[in-house]
Parts: C-alpha cells; structure tokens; sequence
C-alpha cells in the first residue's frame, strides 16, 4: 500500500490513520480486534469509506470490546443491520461476532490475540493466510496482508522515503526482529 504514502498526507480523513496508526505495533486486544473488524468491513470497498464510518463502528460494537460483541445475539444482529451509520452486510457482521469468540479462545490457547500472532511470528504470507483461515471467519490474502502490515508483522505500509516510516521503525515492529519467511 505504498501508494498510501502519496495519497494520504493531504487527506484529512487518511492523514490521522496512515501517520498514527498504520504499520504502527499494537498490543491492545481492543486494537487489535479493531483493526481486523475494521478489515473485514474494508473488502469490497474503499478504505476511506471504512475510517469514515471508524466512529460509528466502534459505537455500534462497543468500542469493538471483544467480551461484549462475543455476547451478541439475534438482538444486536438486527440492530446492527438497521443501523444506517455502519456497513451493514450481514456476512461481515456476522464474521465480526463469530470471530470475538475466536479472539475469546485464544486467551485460553495462547493467552491472548497478541500472543497468538506472535506465537506465529515469523511467517510467509501465504502461511499467514492459511492460519487466518484456519482460526478466523472473512480472511482472505488481502485482508491478512492489510491486517498484519498495519501491525508490523509485515513490511510494506510505507515506503522508505515516508517519514512515517522511520517512525514506525522506531516502534520495533515485529518484521524488523524477525523478518518474514520467503513464500515456498
């Protein structure tokens, strides 16, 4: 997403997300889950249509609080289907739901969803792919790439030359200790 570089300095809905958050390491289980949800609303659309509805998601998932939206049922479905502020497509809602439990369960298997990615860190993309699949709903290649880019686990938010870049360097992302495994 290199192109970022170029497009989202000026922008004032990019700017905040490309210059604070992406390729920036995170530990935060909200966070984290927030930004995969955050993916999973992304496919088939436009990024900046995402962090335009970004306060209304969080608003309508409870500031995306794992326990809480784990909890949902029928109830908050519809809800969240009637809400005109969010995307409302009931496969990515669903997926959203499905996976806080999956989050829930890797506090058990892993003691926690930062554990988890790091417990299978490094890794090719592919690789990361097959796992996401394997433990998540709505993960495709892109998806991944996105997710794990945006958290350091993979190179690439920003080119060299950004000056986001030496700064995300200075957070010690994952792909810099341990740089991914060639695809094979």
């Amino acid at each position: 997403m290199n192109w970022y570089c170029d497009v989202a300095p000026d922008d004032p809905v990019h700017a905040p997300y490309h210059d604070g958050e992406y390729g920036f390491p995170a530990a935060d289980e909200r966070v984290l889950f927030e930004r995969l949800c955050l993916e999973i609303f992304q496919a088939g659309l436009n990024w900046k249509l995402v962090l335009q509805k970004r306060t209304a998601l969080n608003a309508a998932f409870d500031g995306f609080d794992v326990d809480a939206v784990a909890a949902y049922g029928d109830a908050e479905r519809e809800r969240l289907l009637a809400d005109k502020g969010i995307i409302r497509n009931r496969r990515k809602i669903d997926a959203v739901i499905d996976n806080a439990a999956r989050v829930q369960a890797l506090r058990a298997s892993h003691g926690g969803f930062r554990a988890w990615l790091d417990a299978h860190h490094p890794r090719a993309l592919k690789a990361w792919v097959k796992l996401f699949r394997a433990t998540f709903r709505f993960t495709g290649p892109e998806l991944v790439n996105e997710f794990l880019m945006s958290l350091g686990y993979l190179p690439g938010a920003h080119r060299e030359t950004c000056p986001v870049y030496a700064e995300t360097l200075a957070w010690d992302p994952p792909w810099v200790r341990h740089p991914p495994l060639a695809e094979g």
